[in-house]
């Protein structure tokens, strides 16, 4: 990784970030106007041509909220873009069932995460927030339980970037824990084969993965 994969962002400029989600589903918007209300400057990108490119030129972080089975051929077209940049990867990429909820891994043996760190090697990919249903990522404390929040990647001042903005969108330090480089994403990546599960069961009511101790 070079010495720019972390856009010198000093810590106490955190509140001020330049972010750019990409994706404006409900995990997309979601996170965007957490963000906002967080006080950092965030850019959408829609589905016009180009959006998602200025987008990503014009951000310090980008916030990868496609669907996770496009996301690697996205992305990957946005190489030049997101050089330096911190990529949060927030997808998981499987295929879909006949009920339209997750089925398969589309990476078995690795993991989206992997795929777009080795596709993007001047871009920090961390990732976090795919172990959960959207509405947790930005209200963790609304669950009965503290939920976990995971971090993997291979540059430690990019997690905490990462890290900081989680804080701010409500994440106590307690719950969030770094699992290591971005190898340790396909494990993460391998819980979304709970999710349907879950949801056949008890429905769409928020939950999230949590490690008790």
């Amino acid at each position: 990784m070079n010495d720019i994969a972390m856009n010198d962002i000093p810590m106490n400029d955190i509140a001020t970030l330049d972010i750019a989600v990409l994706g404006n589903g409900r995990v997309g918007g979601n996170l965007a106007a957490a963000l906002t209300r967080a006080g950092h400057q965030v850019t959408v990108a829609d589905r016009t041509p180009g959006a998602a490119a200025d987008a990503a030129r014009a951000a310090r972080v980008v916030i990868n909220a496609t669907p996770g089975a496009g996301s690697l051929e996205r992305l990957t077209a946005l190489r030049a873009e997101l050089q330096g940049k911190i990529l949060v990867d927030v997808s998981n990429a499987t295929t879909d069932g006949p009920d339209g909820l997750p089925a398969d891994l589309l990476h078995p043996g690795s993991s989206l995460a992997e795929q777009l760190q080795a596709a993007l090697p001047e871009t920090s990919v961390v990732k976090t927030l795919n172990t959960m249903l959207f509405p947790v990522m930005t209200a963790p404390s609304t669950l009965t339980q503290p939920p976990t929040a995971f971090l993997s990647g291979d540059d430690p001042q990019a997690k905490q970037t990462v890290r900081a903005l989680l804080t701010g969108l409500g994440w106590r330090t307690e719950w969030i824990t770094d699992l290591g480089g971005i190898r340790t994403a396909r494990a993460t990546e391998a819980a979304i084969l709970f999710v349907p599960h879950v949801i056949r069961s008890s429905g769409f009511t928020p939950f999230a993965i949590s490690v008790a101790r």
